[in-house]
């Protein structure tokens, strides 16, 4: 998880919502990837989904089987159709997201739909270090814009 906390530090610097995630088989990183959503304006662009991508181009499979995510924030619903779909073995999940998670926060993609492949799942995995980057980042982003609507109204 804390390689997945310096991807998301580097979602950070680029003020993208800081969520990293890295892809493990057999003890051995294989990939890594943090949302680029704000970068490439395509909503698609979830470290998750980008994890997997980079993954699958490395094993040359679409099938990850015997692997393992670590992501810092529970992933939303196109997240977690993507981790079943590719055959993830486990996720590792930093923090809840109370307002799209689906991995029990909203709904359960995991537990509560019967697909033809069962992801395992833990969560609050270095959960105060998930939770502080986040947090940090919207408080960043709120007083960033309390500071533009204060400039707007003092140049009117």
């Amino acid at each position: 998880m804390k390689q997945a906390l310096k991807e998301a530090q580097k979602a950070y610097q680029k003020e993208e919502v800081p969520v990293g995630a890295i892809i493990v088989k057999d003890g051995e990183i294989i990939a890594k990837a943090h949302n680029l959503k704000e970068t490439k304006n395509d909503t698609t662009k979830h470290a998750e989904m980008l994890a997997i991508q980079k993954a699958s181009k490395k094993l040359k499979a679409w099938r990850l089987e015997g692997c393992s995510m670590y992501v810092t924030l529970e992933p939303c619903t196109m997240c977690a159709g993507a981790i079943v779909n590719s055959r993830i073995q486990k996720v590792f999940i930093g923090t809840k997201d109370p307002k799209t998670g689906a991995c029990g926060s909203v709904l359960n993609i995991f537990d509560d739909y019967k697909f033809n492949h069962k992801v395992e799942y833990e969560t609050n995995i270095l959960q105060e270090e998930c939770e502080k980057i986040l947090k940090d980042f919207f408080k960043t982003l709120r007083n960033a814009k309390k500071k533009a609507c204060a400039l707007e109204r003092d140049e009117t």
